[in-house]
């Protein structure tokens, strides 16, 4: 079992930058797929972006696609997104989720085990 603590959200204009950052309870990191996810109000959760255990492929939808950039640290047990030129499109609750079973890396939030409890980006335009 992993536990997960978003942090780094806030408030931001459009055309800046924000790192949110995962911790990650535990030793085993490194065996977990890991993905952002986000909320906006109203809306269903959508996939943000994705990373598999070694942090060598990453995946990302087309909406953020060339603006952020997911990694992680397995020695630090933490996974980021790293969002530029932020739109007020973006603003949502952001999450991380983790997952160790599936074939394959997931981008649906059905597949993924674990949640954080979300942090709040807030883009003004």
């Amino acid at each position: 079992q992993v536990q997960l603590v978003e942090s780094g959200g806030g408030l931001v204009q459009a055309g800046g930058s924000l790192r949110l950052s995962c911790a990650a309870s535990g030793r085993t990191f490194s065996r977990y797929d890991m993905a952002w996810f986000r909320q906006a109000p109203g809306k269903e959760r959508e996939f943000v972006a994705a990373i598999n255990r070694s942090g060598d492929n990453t995946w990302y939808a087309d909406s953020v696609k060339g603006r952020f950039t997911i990694s992680r640290d397995n020695a630090k047990n933490t996974v980021y997104l790293q969002m530029n030129s932020l739109k007020p499109e973006d603003t949502a609750v952001y999450y991380c989720a983790a997952e160790s079973h599936r074939i394959g890396v997931p981008r649906t939030d059905t597949e993924y085990d674990y949640w954080g409890q979300g942090t709040q980006v807030t883009v003004s335009s």
